[in-house]
């Protein structure tokens, strides 16, 4: 799916929500509202943590990421844990990323 027309899939959604007067404590944001971490699964093992910052600093500034790696040879395993200096960011980069491929992955 075309990441500009999930943008608009997710503000529709949001819209309806709150026509709907769906009470913000269902929602994820209010359940993680204290959390600047953010779990990325999925991505290409060759993608480096200068690699994910890259991607991911669009949305906020990163304080930290743990790149998840194999002890025995280094690779990534293709997951991390990022962490974003504002909160808000989370939010920003959760709902914009979450279902998007990255180099077709």
């Amino acid at each position: 799916m075309n990441p500009l027309t999930k943008v608009k899939l997710i503000n529709e959604l949001n819209a309806r929500e709150a026509s709907l007067g769906v009470k913000e404590s269902v929602s994820w944001h209010s359940e993680y509202k204290d959390s600047a971490w953010v779990f990325v699964g999925g991505f290409p093992y060759e993608l480096t943590e200068g690699d994910i910052i890259c991607v991911f600093s669009q949305y906020g500034e990163i304080v930290n990421i743990n790149l998840v790696r194999d002890k025995k040879t280094g690779k990534s395993k293709g997951f991390c844990f990022i962490c974003f200096e504002d909160q808000r960011s989370t939010v920003l980069a959760v709902d914009n990323f979450n279902g998007i491929k990255v180099t077709q992955r």
